[in-house]
């Protein structure tokens, strides 16, 4: 029997935010038929390992849900993180559905339910015998199996709504075997496991969830910390664009039916919004056309089937969208596909539903193949347009030109240690037109490594960069002189101070050097 306050607490959650999402869960339901072994995802050549542990956040605050006491903790942070494995432990065979839904119960607070009240006890969970079956299916994961002495790219992985961190084990369990490692953690509220509704605030949370994960992997070292992925599932799928445009190291972001398609004035609340800083690879995979009966009797903005203001707003990324129209909401998760009762007025077969999510777990990998692997026959597969039995639809758009930046000319001067530097300009300015080095800053940078012992040198041909392409400045003239006086070259110095009074005869800096100097 489910306790009357988490029956209502449940409730409310649904109706508050899932509904809202499209996670239809009323009415004319209908069972599923599935199995891990009909999705036949294709895995690749890696055993899976697969680590569940709890840390925290210690500058975060946090309470139990049903601890019912007043002393708050260190925020927690179960972990569940998939990664290539050498080989299967030895007699130790692979994981259960069940062992899943034991980590369920550890996220849900509710660790020490027996596993025989499981299917009774949360909502989400229908004690069918389908779903009896399910708990006995042997998954691909092997837990603490050794790992693969390599480096692998990470993916972060962030769950649906107040879900648990191993929502999606099918997709993660796949993308393991393909030379992934994917981290993820609960979907959950600031002060407790619950959400407020899908708020900002319940966003800002996810994101700093997501942030933490991506300092977690930083400690372990099979992972390539310079090529990172964030995944996000409806809710997910809007806190993990929130990360990506305050932390530069997110390098492409995966839209599982994000809520970033259906809560943009959301994201737009967060003082961190920024489009600029939308600059990286962005894959949205959609849900089918709600039919016109669910948007009346669910009361849905029509206008959700088509538009995608985040999408239409973006320019500086590479950006994909796909509708899949044999999937509804709930089944862009392996827990979806396999527990979540069908809705009847709009679902399509089960056998549909396992085909398009095996497609989708496949534009997943080539999407990541292509921009974190640099595989270009995974470019053209996400490039192309699907032939695919009407399975999908697919659209993409290519970035407008960012601005070449003083940034982007720095960076490219400094590597050749800022010799060189009028062919270098000469050479960028052909390639970028619109390129701007500005005075100010320039005069900046050679400030900046005149005073560095070990880069003083250098400053010298920043300066004379700078006073060829402003030839009338004072100012340049005088910071190039001052350059030479501190390296221990006088004449030079004194030939740039008089050239920096030459332009600007009140220049009292120069007149006070000549004055020295010429004693």
């Amino acid at each position: 029997m489910i306790p009357v306050f988490l029956k209502q607490t449940r409730y409310v959650m649904i109706r508050l935010f899932l509904g809202s999402a499209l996670l239809l869960l009323c009415g004319n339901l209908g069972v599923a038929q599935t199995s891990l072994a009909q999705i036949d995802l294709q895995h690749g050549p890696y055993t899976v390992g697969f680590q569940h542990y709890i840390t925290a956040d210690s500058t975060r605050t946090y309470h139990r849900q049903y601890d019912w006491n007043n002393t708050p903790i260190p925020r927690p942070i179960p972990i569940s993180i998939w990664y290539p494995a050498t080989k299967e432990p030895a007699n130790l065979g692979p994981m259960k559905v069940l062992n899943y839904l034991e980590i369920v119960k550890e996220e849900e607070e509710w660790e020490y339910l027996p596993n025989e009240h499981l299917l009774n006890w949360f909502p989400y969970l229908k004690n069918t015998p389908e779903n009896n079956e399910h708990l006995k299916e042997k998954t691909t994961a092997h837990r603490n199996a050794p790992k693969v002495d390599d480096r692998f790219p990470v993916v972060v992985y962030a769950p649906s709504y107040q879900a648990s961190s191993i929502e999606n084990f099918a997709l993660c369990e796949y993308l393991a075997s393909h030379g992934y490692w994917v981290i993820s953690s609960p979907s959950r509220g600031t002060e407790t496991r619950l959400f407020e509704g899908g708020t900002a605030k319940d966003m800002e949370t996810q994101a700093r969830d997501i942030e933490f994960l991506i300092n977690e992997v930083f400690r372990h070292p099979h992972v390539d910390p310079t090529n990172i992925a964030t995944m996000g599932f409806s809710f997910g799928g809007l806190s993990n664009v929130l990360a990506q445009m305050r932390n530069e190291h997110i390098r492409a972001v995966i839209s599982l039916d994000g809520s970033i398609k259906y809560q943009y004035k959301t994201l737009q609340k967060s003082p961190f919004f920024n489009l600029e800083r939308a600059n990286v690879p962005f894959i949205h995979m959609a849900q089918k056309d709600i039919p016109e009966r669910v948007l009346k009797e669910d009361k849905i903005n029509p206008a959700l089937n088509n538009t995608f203001e985040f999408y239409d707003s973006i320019s500086h990324s590479r950006a994909y969208q796909l509708k899949f129209h044999h999937l509804t909401h709930s089944y862009f998760s392996s827990f979806g596909v396999l527990f979540q009762e069908r809705d009847l007025r709009q679902d399509k077969s089960d056998k549909e539903i396992m085909t398009s999510y095996r497609l989708l777990t496949e534009y997943t990998l080539n999407f990541l193949n292509a921009f974190l692997k640099n595989d270009p026959i995974a470019l053209r597969f996400i490039d192309q347009t699907p032939l695919q039995d009407g399975l999908l639809s697919h659209s993409h758009k290519i970035p407008e030109e960012a601005p070449f930046t003083f940034l982007d000319f720095n960076d490219i001067a400094s590597k050749q240690d800022y010799r060189n530097l009028r062919v270098l300009y000469n050479e960028l300015l052909k390639e970028h037109p619109s390129m701007e080095i500005p005075e100010w800053k320039l005069n900046n940078l050679g400030l900046q490594l005149l005073f560095n012992p070990s880069k003083s040198e250098q400053s010298i041909q920043v300066f004379s960069l700078a006073t060829e392409i402003y030839p009338t400045s004072a100012n340049l003239f005088d910071s190039l002189a001052e350059a030479y006086l501190h390296l221990g070259n006088k004449p030079k110095a004194i030939e740039n101070f008089e050239k920096s009074l030459e332009l600007n005869a009140q220049n009292q800096n120069a007149i006070d050097r000549l004055q020295q100097l010429r004693k």
